[in-house]
């Protein structure tokens, strides 16, 4: 059986989301999201702001990243390809990037182990140069 997705509709709910995040540039929750909506004079309810994130995702348009407490965060995509991220725990700035031996290895451990058709997802975790030089004047 062979799935194909819907279309993404356009609604007045998404275009205020898409630039929220286009102006937030960084991971953000749902909540903050919404937070930065009403700031900006929006009038999206909380539940919607859910409810159109993963469809916004799954159209490639959004990246989402589950945090190690389990809380998804989001970002507008500014590379369409294929992509990884370096994200500041502290500030959330995020560096996307592709190394091409990345891709090279994993493409041959799942050849060695007879894997087909793969995916895969990284997110590099750490503190960027300003929040580490903050952080060792402490």
């Amino acid at each position: 059986m062979i799935v194909v997705a819907k279309p993404l509709r356009t609604t007045k709910q998404r275009t205020a989301i898409l630039g929220a995040l286009e102006s937030a540039q960084d991971f953000m929750t749902a909540q903050q999201l919404h937070d930065l909506l009403r700031a900006d004079g929006e009038s999206v309810g909380l539940a919607t702001v859910y409810r159109n994130m993963q469809p916004l995702v799954d159209a490639g348009l959004v990246d989402v990243i589950i945090t190690d407490s389990g809380e998804a965060i989001y970002r507008q995509c500014t590379t369409e390809s294929h992509h990884h991220h370096l994200v500041c725990r502290t500030c959330g700035k995020t560096i996307e990037f592709l190394p091409p031996e990345l891709e090279g290895w994993a493409n041959k451990v799942a050849e060695e182990n007879g894997f087909t058709q793969i995916e895969h997802t990284l997110e590099i975790f750490g503190l960027c140069p300003d929040c580490s030089a903050s952080s060792a004047a402490k």
